[in-house]
């Protein structure tokens, strides 16, 4: 049964492998092997065979029969009528019961977009209908070979001002919020966007959040709740017929709902120390947030009194803590809201509700609780604070106030006209620094026989950089999938100004790499410099990166074990001709999954070489105090003290081998008896010598047990405390493509972590007591 439109397409399918037969509605446009579900009607009971019959019955609901006539499901509209009733297929995706004679296009006896799945269509409500009862709530899927409801459930929670919210059973795990205007502000990257926006409306009728295409070529956006209960959204292009997809949410340990406990605030970029109390309060119990145990939070250094002298102090760019105890009064501006909670000696802050329009007043009572750091999508709060702790005191006599400001503004005055003109200074040299930066790098790019394109060229390739063309983002910017004119595909990273990378990342990454030449680095075609636009050119990779594969359980079978051995070998050989072969001996210093490209055969590529190294002669070791990176992948030497050399590479690479074998990640990994390690997790199953129990259960059909024995062990040799005891790549290498059973057995590994868990409450939370090797590490500035 297809659309008027030809978008959507009715009928019965098989999910993944099983023998399941459901009913359910698909984007029609989408390849066979691109085909995403976007509804299932019987996904609580399914049909076991072929036999199966969708139709009408003489009560007008829509009904789905097995072989032997009984029913299996069925629409149970509320809405009876005498008349005929017709079904029909929307182009929006939405699958109605009508009166056959009613001309009313909106008026239906029932409609699948009031039962959502795992997906959410634009057109369709998220949210309640106060009148009925009505709770549409997105679920994921158990597998991808089961439809049925999983352990995640998405949706939107009334208490206080309405907050969308994800469920892990009755649990709360991670609040995006309530609606600001722009987002929801747990949804980081939620940006808006020309091609489709958000809608969100709360009445005495209503409270819903509904997505609404702006570009009728981009029909496709959904909202989706993996098995893993991550949201995201995607998208259909039709004129390029691709489906394109995101995360809105940044997976880190900050994700987790109140990870710092009240008045604390989760900064990721802090890691491993993730926990702050916020400016002018302190922890709790000073015992256990030594201990990294957050969840008791702070408390105010100066507690308040509720008197005339009370103020306020503002925190800016965070995530605004949960609205259960909060009030909305959207008839309010800033400064009636503060009057409104100075009056009220409960009111703990306020902030403004639409960010947006510029109105609105939220009032919290009670803790705020669930408070995180967003530098760049963050809003301010005004948190009620004792009159010597606040940014300023209500109370104060107007001649005061004007002594005050002309004793300090005439010197204000005079301090910022010198600043001007330093300044102004500072700005010419950075001009002409980028200037002969720029000039630098075009005479490198000659120097290698490196094409500068044309920024139109470029422009014109990918769209004028449009969202449908957009295929990731890094720490230099985003990337950008596009097609010359010759029909060569290209991917395109352009620097951000918001880029944590710049001029000398991006000189480096174009002298580091323009003349590798090695199947299993990703290959510099050239680069674009033009204005304040920087942007390098490279092959075009059709699979993406390495984690968009083994941390997702809908692609992860796409990988069988012959596969991610071969891509263990692969990143090995790429990281060897890297220390050893190339004309440079090269660190790479930021070696990750997401940084592993894969080609249409599913081989390997490094990439990203933006922090990379380089050492002539013997020297292969160097000491920084800038340390870069990514947390998780560092090793302790490098994190610690800023030492690196290419065995600070090969830790790197064992904690990739570790996540490909086990489609597990390294950072956030949690386990209920110990620490939230995968190396951790790893080197106990090794000495327990259970080590198999680590693979991922998609590979054990196609597994080579000696090959993955192997790699377990050669990961363990790599990740281990200290440099000296790293095996090399060459070493790496030999230990892989051989039977050796004699291999050196593996030490502690690096950042190896315990918990101790409260086994008289076997429910509660895991107490943070970690041990890392006898070692203090303290973060200087990984990303």
């Amino acid at each position: 049964m297809v659309s008027t439109g030809g978008n959507f397409e009715l009928g019965f399918f098989n999910a993944g492998n099983s023998k399941n037969r459901y009913v359910g509605i698909w984007h029609k446009r989408a390849p066979i092997s691109n085909v995403v579900v976007v509804w299932v009607a019987n996904r609580e009971n399914p049909l076991n065979g072929t036999g199966g019959v969708l139709k009408i019955n003489s009560e007008g609901d829509l009904t789905l029969v097995n072989q032997m006539e009984s029913v299996v499901w069925f629409s149970n509209s509320t809405k009876k009528t005498q008349s005929s009733v017709v079904a029909q297929l929307l182009n929006t995706g939405n699958l109605v019961l009508k009166e056959q004679n009613d001309n009313n296009p909106d008026r239906y006896l029932w409609q699948s977009f009031d039962y959502p799945g795992n997906m959410l269509l634009p057109g369709m409500k998220l949210g309640w209908n106060l009148k009925t009862g009505l709770n549409r709530v997105l679920s994921s899927w158990k597998t991808s070979s089961d439809a049925s409801s999983g352990d995640f459930k998405f949706g939107i929670d009334l208490h206080g001002v309405p907050q969308l919210m994800l469920w892990k059973g009755n649990d709360l795990i991670f609040r995006a919020g309530y609606w600001n205007g722009v987002r929801f502000p747990g949804f980081t990257n939620m940006n808006p966007n020309p091609n489709f926006h958000c809608n969100f409306i709360s009445n005495e009728e209503e409270v819903y959040f509904m997505l609404a295409v702006s570009n009728q070529s981009y029909v496709g956006n959904v909202l989706t709740l993996n098995q893993s209960g991550r949201p995201d959204f995607g998208t259909w292009n039709d004129r390029t017929r691709n489906w394109f997809s995101y995360t809105v949410s940044s997976l880190d340990q900050c994700l987790y709902y109140n990870s710092c406990g009240a008045y604390g605030s989760c900064n990721v970029s802090n890691a491993p120390l993730i926990c702050q109390c916020l400016d002018r309060f302190e922890p709790r119990s000073p015992e256990d947030w030594k201990s990294m145990n957050w969840t008791r939070g702070c408390i105010r250094k100066t507690l308040y009194e509720c008197k005339k002298g009370d103020g306020f102090r503002k925190f800016s760019g965070i995530k605004v803590p949960d609205t259960k105890n909060a009030v909305l009064n959207l008839n309010m501006g800033l400064t009636e809201c503060e009057g409104e909670c100075l009056r009220n000696c409960s009111c703990t802050a306020y902030a403004l509700a639409n960010i947006k329009e510029g109105y609105g007043c939220l009032l919290w009572f009670g803790d705020l609780v669930d408070i995180r750091t967003y530098p760049l999508n963050g809003q301010e709060i005004f948190v009620r604070m004792a009159a010597s702790d606040s940014d300023y005191r209500k109370g104060r006599s107007n001649g005061k106030r004007r002594s005050v400001l002309l004793v300090t503004c005439i010197p204000l005055l005079l301090v910022l006209g010198v600043l001007f003109l330093i300044a102004v200074k500072c700005i010419m040299k950075r001009s002409k620094r980028n200037k002969i930066g720029k000039e630098s790098i075009e005479e490198t790019s000659k120097e290698l026989e490196l094409p500068l394109l044309n920024f139109d060229i470029v422009s014109a390739a990918t769209g004028n950089f449009s969202f449908g063309y957009k295929i990731g983002e890094g720490g230099f910017g985003p990337v950008y999938k596009g097609k010359l004119l010759d029909g060569q595909e290209i991917a395109v990273k352009r620097l951000s100004k918001s880029s944590t990378q710049g001029l000398k990342e991006f000189k480096n990454e174009v002298m580091l790499i323009g003349k590798l030449q090695h199947r299993n680095l990703v290959r510099l075609l050239g680069c674009c410099i033009q204005g304040d636009e920087k942007m390098l050119i490279y092959e075009y990779m059709p699979n993406s990166s390495l984690d968009s594969f083994i941390f997702d359980q809908r692609r992860s079978h796409l990988l069988d074990w012959q596969r991610r051995y071969d891509i263990i070998c692969g990143i090995a050989r790429g990281l060897l001709y890297l220390h050893q072969d190339s004309r440079l001996r090269i660190i790479h210093r930021d070696l990750k999954v997401s940084n592993i490209l894969l080609d249409s055969d599913m081989n390997p590529k490094i990439s990203d070489f933006g922090l990379a190294r380089s050492f002539g002669g013997n020297h292969s070791e160097a000491n920084t105090k800038r340390v870069v990176g990514t947390y998780g992948y560092m090793s302790p030497e490098y994190a610690a003290g800023g030492f690196f050399s290419v065995k600070s590479d090969v830790f790197s690479f064992g904690v990739i081998v570790l996540e490909v074998v086990s489609g597990s990640k390294n950072r956030g990994f949690y386990h209920p008896n110990h620490c939230p390690n995968l190396l951790g997790h790893a080197w106990k199953l090794w000495n327990e010598d259970n080590a198999l129990v680590l693979l991922d259960a998609t590979v054990k059909n196609s597994l080579i047990i000696s090959e993955a024995l192997r790699c377990i062990h050669v990961a363990l040799l790599c990740v281990q405390q200290r440099p000296d005891d790293r095996p090399d790549m060459s070493h790496v290498i030999s230990m892989l493509g051989s039977d050796i059973s004699n291999l050196p057995q593996p030490k502690r590994p690096g950042f190896f972590t315990e918990y101790s868990f409260d086994e008289t409450n076997p429910t509660s939370k895991m107490q943070n007591q970690c041990s890392c090797n006898e070692v203090t590490i303290t973060w200087l500035g990984g990303r």
